[in-house]
């Protein structure tokens, strides 16, 4: 008998897959479909300090690899959150879910932070400080080491649970940026979020999407996710968690052995509701076929 648990900052997940936020919303839909307790957690959509409604359309694109958003954070609000979306999914999860957090200014974020920190339910936070599609907020504070520290050493400063920062590919050197965030107080980063891209309507001539640029994810980046989660691996001591275009058991393999502690999986669910489900029932089979009987073991395995 395998065994598929792995520890997050000290919590027990009986799997490390973990749909990523702004592909699950807040658990409830996908709780229709299948009993989301397979999972071993999941990062809820991006939350802000106020409603958001959003970019204008059309925000979503396709390529071949994958796709291209531009939502904009689109989410009810915190308190909407926490008094609406978290009893309801008390009803469905009966686990510790991920709170995603996201933030136009520093006070934002802590306070966003401090208010989810209350609720029994958050066993993470997930502080988003990649976002690509916002302007003036998100991605603008994880380009550079000493902003992304900032930001980490305030929230760490307001909350008593585990702080994951989340981590942008659009700079140089992500494990500079890893590195600050550890050295700031985060107990992990999870990586990579969306990578800038966009397209052109050859019929209007003019960018597809209406906000111009948009994050790219799906398969396509998978191998450049993969060789940024083994770069910071080697650069941080924290738990990483591995994001990006994974889509099998055989990717999240792949990603642990890169050194993912566990991973998060994003547009497979938009292409496939069921995705995250199928991954994990086929997480057992997979571990056998390539003799892994416990997958706390292969953590970083791939390095020398």
């Amino acid at each position: 008998m395998v065994n598929t648990a792995v520890d997050l900052c000290g919590i027990r997940l009986d799997n490390p897959v973990i749909p990523a936020s702004g592909t699950f919303g807040y658990g409830r839909e996908f709780a229709e479909l299948y009993d989301i307790d397979c999972l071993g957690t999941f990062s809820f959509k991006g939350t802000t300090l106020s409603p958001r409604f959003g970019n204008p359309t059309p925000r979503i694109a396709e390529y071949g690899g994958g796709l291209l958003n531009a939502v904009g954070l689109q989410n009810p609000g915190v308190d909407a959150v926490i008094r609406e979306e978290l009893p309801a999914l008390a009803e469905v999860f009966h686990k510790p879910v991920m709170a995603n957090v996201s933030g136009f200014s520093k006070e934002e974020y802590v306070e966003v932070c401090r208010r989810l920190d209350a609720c029994p339910q958050v066993g993470w936070l997930e502080v988003n400080i990649s976002c690509p599609n916002v302007h003036g907020g998100g991605a603008s504070f994880g380009t550079s080491p000493s902003a992304a520290g900032e930001i980490t050493a305030a929230v760490k400063a307001a909350v008593k649970k585990p702080v994951i920062v989340k981590l942008t590919p659009n700079v140089g050197d992500i494990a500079a940026i890893a590195r600050a965030c550890e050295d700031a107080g985060a107990d992990a980063v999870s990586l990579i979020n969306t990578l800038l891209g966009m397209r052109i309507d050859l019929k209007k001539r003019a960018p597809l999407l209406k906000n111009t640029t948009g994050g790219m994810s799906g398969p396509g980046i998978f191998p450049l996710a993969l060789r940024m989660v083994y770069q910071v691996y080697e650069a941080v001591s924290i738990p990483v968690i591995g994001v990006g275009g994974v889509s099998s058991a055989e990717d999240v393999l792949e990603m642990m052995l890169a050194g993912a502690t566990s991973v998060e999986i994003g547009a497979a669910n938009l292409r496939d509701p069921y995705a995250c489900r199928d991954i994990v029932a086929a997480l057992p089979a997979a571990m056998e076929r390539y003799g892994i009987e416990t997958l706390r073991d292969i953590i970083g395995g791939a390095h020398g």
